[in-house]
């Protein structure tokens, strides 16, 4: 009885780590594995109908075939990721989310996936920006919580609108409503794409690494999706998915 009694105070404390340390499940069924991801960030996570589809969820399918759980897919908005993360509403994140140190307080990020830059798109006729000095005093447009954000903030006397959506604020810009949009690489190519009213600037404003976000602790998951990144590759299963939507 001694020893039932040891056992279950030795699986009870275990349990409270796992928790500490961030490795409980944000799922209650243990064949299920959730991915948290912002669907307005085409090629990377966009939905066909109801369906979310994209690079990021190919990619996702693989670490949940590699756990061999199915994969289910929160999509909310982008700024609230992390916190649905450190919350356990999600078990990763994966959202062309680029690594950075503040980021890296609330979690722990995987090996980089894909390099990207922040790009800036304006009005085909605007003759008075051509690069990042020509949006000082400008009216810029951002998608929430993003690095595009950031950059924007720091630049002298910009008024920066934010938006749900990075497509939203070109929408505004062909609109004439602001000067200029700050947004990812992949994501402007692809909205502004046929648009002859709309014309991206060749200078990239960052250099970035996309990398998919895990608990702060939860280095069990950290180093399955580390290991699946590198069988993708490895097998030209990434060049695949690369070819599929870019």
């Amino acid at each position: 009885m001694k020893k039932i009694i040891l056992s279950v105070v030795s699986i009870s404390i275990l349990a409270m780590v796992l928790v500490g340390c961030g490795a409980k499940p944000a799922s209650s069924n243990d064949d299920i594995i959730i991915m948290g991801t912002n669907a307005e960030f085409a090629p990377f996570e966009y939905r066909e109908g109801k369906e979310v589809v994209g690079f990021d969820v190919e990619i996702s399918k693989k670490i949940a075939e590699k756990l061999g759980k199915e994969l289910k897919i929160e999509d909310m908005k982008f700024e609230g990721l992390l916190a649905a993360l450190e919350a356990g509403k999600v078990d990763f994140v994966i959202a062309g989310m680029t690594k950075d140190k503040e980021r890296e307080k609330q979690v722990d990020f995987s090996d980089s996936y894909f390099l990207s830059s922040q790009l800036i798109t304006i009005k085909a006729d605007d003759t008075s920006i051509n690069s990042g000095e020509d949006l000082k005093g400008k009216k810029i447009g951002v998608q929430l919580g993003t690095t595009g954000e950031r950059e924007a903030r720091d630049i002298e006397g910009a008024e920066v609108i934010s938006f749900d959506k990075g497509a939203m604020a070109l929408v505004d810009l062909a609109n004439g409503k602001i000067d200029a949009v700050i947004l990812d690489a992949e994501p402007t190519k692809n909205y502004t794409e046929g648009n002859d009213d709309l014309r991206v600037l060749d200078e990239q404003l960052t250099e970035e690494e996309y990398c998919i976000a895990v608990p702060k602790g939860n280095k069990e998951l950290l180093e399955l999706i580390n290991l699946t990144l590198k069988e993708i590759q490895e097998s030209g299963e990434y060049e695949q998915f690369i070819n599929k939507y870019f």
